[in-house]
């Protein structure tokens, strides 16, 4: 699982739609409706905010306003709280860097063309806050 700390326009087209399904995976960990991934520390983020379904619902809306910009259709009835408000959940520079550069190293292998779009600073999904500090405890970063 992968919930992308980088703002969803910067992902290529696969990246988006596996941020969108697996960001609905997500929302039903967080209602308790599946068994799997209940431990993922990717959730540990959302987990932390006063309203989790909140957080995601908001992070959710934010990745399908980008798909729809580019054309694609998420169903946004699969959003539980789709009237969320920002819950501004904070990210580390050094989280959005090394999601960058794994953007980077997916991309070049798997849509070239979508390697000149790529920013050279990256910021944070409308759901996130950027704050100092490495990568963030709950990534499990490859070598």
């Amino acid at each position: 699982m992968r919930l992308w700390s980088l703002h969803p326009s910067i992902l290529d087209r696969a990246a988006l739609i596996s941020c969108w399904r697996e960001g609905l995976l997500a929302q039903r960990v967080l209602t308790g409706t599946t068994r799997g991934y209940t431990k993922h520390p990717q959730l540990e983020r959302f987990r932390a905010t006063p309203e989790p379904l909140d957080a995601i619902g908001h992070y959710l809306m934010s990745v399908r306003q980008a798909a729809t910009l580019r054309g694609y259709v998420f169903d946004a009835s699969r959003v539980l709280r789709p009237d969320a408000s920002t819950p501004a959940i904070p990210v580390t520079s050094g989280q959005l860097a090394y999601e960058l550069e794994h953007l980077r190293r997916k991309v070049a292998v798997r849509d070239p063309a979508w390697l000149p779009r790529l920013p050279e600073v990256a910021w944070p999904s409308p759901s996130l806050i950027e704050v100092p500090g490495g990568v963030e405890s709950w990534e499990r970063a490859s070598p």
